[in-house]
């Protein structure tokens, strides 16, 4: 199989140089029309981490990489999850009112509203209380240009995104700074000895995960070390809890415990486990975790032979570096949204939250691709990932996805466990790795409620 301008980059990025040869791709197409080549992408994505996991699984061995299978069904399931999850017969509502695209006085803003602290924000920039109705948000919207509420709403704590064409996006000073890193960038630091391999089990048995991450990207990245055998730990402060269906759609494999780094008993048991960790994923802005002395080169120093994986919205420099955003926002500031619009005036969007889909599992190769690194030459890893840097590859690959409508997706259906009785049908999973799993060993599972430890023996 070729790999799509986009894949054949991140491959490059992950040095999985005879990626394409290795990739065998199930007969069909994705139900999916874009403008842009977002069925590539999503096929790339997966495959390169279903190879990734697999080099760990022979380089602890000392077999062969296998060639991969990618199932197309399950790829249009997995990045279309949300549209297939039922929680006792019901479907999640996957965006909250006030989310979604505005027009603003001089053209259209995108606003990103689904936590209630978002909300919040969003309303006190717009100046309308808790009960106002939609159409005073509309004209509060309307009475300001698109890049005023942008900026007022990044120094309020609200998500705002003016809606720009590619070659507006281009011209900015965050595009540029963003344009000049690498898709995948893997920064090795000296200092630490090879760690051993667990030497039995799945590919990244006895692997120990921290998963700081929320929403999607981060979330599909652990998800994918827990396919591979990872011990994946998610750790959430209390103060922000994850919408149950988010966390049921996303937190398969792993388990959830709550600690408050600010706290000294819960920081305590933070970096108790931390001793032990192999891997920290972080998918808060870059800085934010940093007075807790958890910035890639502290960890480095700390914990030799550490591998750190951070996803972003805008990357690490620039004057957007330490914005909020998420898969909508980029798509609306980088021109996605406009490629995208049914007639050249209305905003529109991908058909499937393609960048956080396929930045997880990209990013879930890079940290495979790290461990066998470590493992095999030494050293500390960090691995960064913006989603606008995705965003901005995938604008520039050529092609299209041409979409059959008709093809179905495939789900499954298990009893939710516990306190929770009821039916939970979810996509099922897509990595093709040998060996990998035909369904999650553990799906169900509520956020927040596991103790701070691992699940694996030292």
């Amino acid at each position: 199989m070729t790999l799509d301008a986009v894949g054949a980059e991140a491959a490059a990025d992950l040095g999985l140089t005879t990626a394409a040869a290795a990739i065998r791709e199930g007969t069909g197409r994705l139900p999916w029309t874009s403008a842009l080549a977002v069925g590539r992408l999503a096929v790339d994505s997966v495959a390169l981490s279903s190879l990734a996991i697999d080099g760990a699984r022979a380089a602890r061995d000392g077999g062969r990489v296998d060639s991969v299978r990618v199932d197309l069904g399950r790829i249009a399931a997995s990045f279309a999850s949300e549209r297939v999850l039922r929680i006792d017969g019901a479907k999640p509502e996957a965006w909250a009112p006030l989310s979604g695209f505005w027009p603003s006085r001089d053209g259209w803003v995108r606003t990103h509203a689904n936590y209630p602290h978002h909300e919040g924000a969003l309303r006190t920039v717009l100046g309308v209380p808790i009960d106002a109705s939609r159409e005073a948000v509309a004209g509060a919207i309307r009475e300001r240009t698109s890049v005023d509420l942008e900026e007022q709403a990044h120094q309020a704590g609200a998500i705002v995104a003016a809606v720009r064409t590619g070659d507006a996006w281009r011209r900015h000073p965050q595009a540029q700074a963003v344009a000049s890193r690498p898709l995948i960038e893997i920064t090795r630091r000296e200092g630490a000895p090879p760690r051993p391999w667990w030497r039995s089990g799945a590919a990244l048995s006895g692997v120990r995960v921290l998963d700081l991450t929320r929403v999607i990207a981060g979330p599909v990245a652990g998800r994918d070390l827990a396919m591979a055998g990872a011990d994946v730990l998610r750790v959430d402060p209390p103060h922000l809890p994850e919408t149950g269906w988010i966390h049921l759609d996303t937190g398969q494999g792993k388990r959830s415990t709550v600690l408050d780094l600010a706290d000294g008993p819960d920081r305590d048991r933070f970096f108790e486990l931390l001793r032990t960790a192999d891997v920290v994923l972080s998918g808060y802005r870059p800085g934010a975790l940093d007075r807790f002395g958890l910035d890639a080169a502290s960890l480095a120093a700390s914990h030799p032979g550490i591998v750190t994986a951070r996803v972003s919205a805008w990357g690490e420099t620039g004057p957007w570096a330490q914005r909020r955003g998420f898969d909508s926002i980029v798509q609306a500031a980088t021109g996605i949204a406009m490629r995208e619009s049914p007639d050249g005036t209305t905003p529109g969007a991908l058909p499937v939250q393609a960048l956080d889909h396929s930045t997880g599992h990209l990013l879930a190769a890079a940290v495979g691709t790290a461990l066998v690194r470590q493992r095999t030459e030494g050293g500390s890893f960090d691995v960064r990932m913006p989603l606008a840097r995705v965003a901005q590859a995938l604008l520039a690959a050529p092609g299209d996805t041409r979409g059959d409508a008709s093809v179905a997706l495939p789900s499954r259906e298990r009893l939710l466990p516990g306190r929770r009785p009821g039916a939970l049908v979810y996509a099922p999973p897509v990595l093709a790795f040998a060996g990998a799993p035909d369904d999650y060993p553990v799906v169900g599972g509520a956020w927040g409620v596991d103790a701070p430890a691992w699940d694996t023996a030292p």
